[in-house]
């Protein structure tokens, strides 16, 4: 079967124009600044669609950015290439991983427009039958934890399932009201984003009472303390990786050896690459799913796409953005999510 570089890199593309947009959440979602910026490839009476996510100073900067974007390639691995050349951060981003998300915008956008202008679409172009996506939708319960966010969503959509970002605030009495909410699939501890932890006595007994309570779940992203490590060596096969996951080779560099891994597309940030990581894991039996980054607009429905393509029955933390918003509204999509390809990249 064809892999995702080799049957997109090819594709001539021709861009006209491009222009920027925000976009920002129809409600309330908890966080301080939830706006994306969308950028638009027009060309042949086409349009390609790409999404930058995170950081609210790097999408202001973008959004008054002008590249030389215009030109025709005769491949779309050429057009790559001329971004290679493109200064995109005239100031350092705040992170480095930022240059990724960057990244993918232009290369999700570009992937788009050249699907259109050849006149396909990435499942026809792949030879693969994109397949209805599970899905579920994470979020923290707060300080002091909010057991009735979990229940009355799940009440409110009950093909939904759960990603939980557990605290040392969580006593075992919590623990086990959450754990009989049906639909908890992944527990997520935070531990590979340099956060301080101030007591490491209390996360490590957080770390016993979620293995003991939660024995079915996937856990992501556990902290790299030798007495977390060897609490978990006997479930190594439920740990998954997400935040170190940007290449093939991140996937041999994690403290645990890799059964289960995160792959998502802005945090990968290019398509060679992300094809590579998908050939990886298929053959060495690396199970996959793929999460969000709070995308608002087409890049939420492409990371969709690809797990439609790659990984449909995986507990893929891509949800329908309504989801995201701190009340959702009741008329949501259920998961199974209908993949509902679109042409070029994206969903209907």
């Amino acid at each position: 079967m064809t892999d995702l570089w080799s049957a997109v890199k090819d594709l001539p593309i021709a861009i006209e124009s491009s222009s920027f947009e925000a976009l920002v959440p129809s409600g309330q979602t908890g966080l301080e600044d939830h706006s994306t910026t969308q950028l638009r490839l027009r060309g042949r009476g086409e349009e390609g669609v790409g999404e930058q996510v995170g950081m609210g100073d790097a999408q202001e900067s973008l959004r008054a950015s002008d590249f030389p974007l215009s030109g025709e390639w005769a491949s779309l691995a050429g057009f790559l290439a001329h971004v290679d050349a493109i200064d995109m951060w005239p100031e350092p981003p705040e992170y480095e991983l930022q240059r990724n998300w960057r990244r993918w915008t232009f290369e999700s956008a570009a992937l788009d427009l050249a699907l259109r202008q050849s006149a396909t679409s990435l499942p026809e172009i792949l030879g693969r039958e994109p397949q209805p996506v599970r899905f579920v939708n994470s979020f923290g319960l707060g300080d002091p934890p909010n057991i009735d966010k979990v229940v009355n969503r799940r009440a409110l959509h009950p093909t939904v399932g759960f990603k939980l970002d557990v605290a040392p605030s969580w006593t075992q009495e919590i623990m086990d009201r959450v754990a009989a909410v049906a639909g908890v699939a992944t527990i997520d501890f935070k531990g590979q984003y340099g956060l301080v932890v101030e007591d490491e006595a209390a996360l490590l007994a957080m770390y016993e009472r979620t293995l003991a309570t939660f024995t079915e779940v996937v856990f992501e992203d556990p902290h790299d303390y030798p007495a977390v490590l060897e609490l978990l060596q006997p479930i190594a096969d439920r740990v998954s990786y997400d935040a170190p996951i940007t290449s093939v080779e991140s996937i041999g560099a994690t403290p645990i050896e890799v059964r289960i891994v995160n792959v998502k597309p802005c945090r990968v940030g290019r398509l060679q690459e992300l094809s590579r990581l998908y050939a990886h894991c298929e053959s060495a039996g690396i199970e996959m799913y793929n999460g969000g980054m709070g995308e608002l607009g087409a890049g939420r429905g492409q990371a969709q796409l690809l797990a439609s393509l790659f990984h449909p029955g995986a507990p893929n933390d891509i949800a329908p953005s309504g989801y995201n918003l701190e009340d959702p509204p009741p008329a949501l999509p259920p998961s199974p999510l209908d993949p509902a390809p679109d042409r070029g990249f994206r969903r209907r």
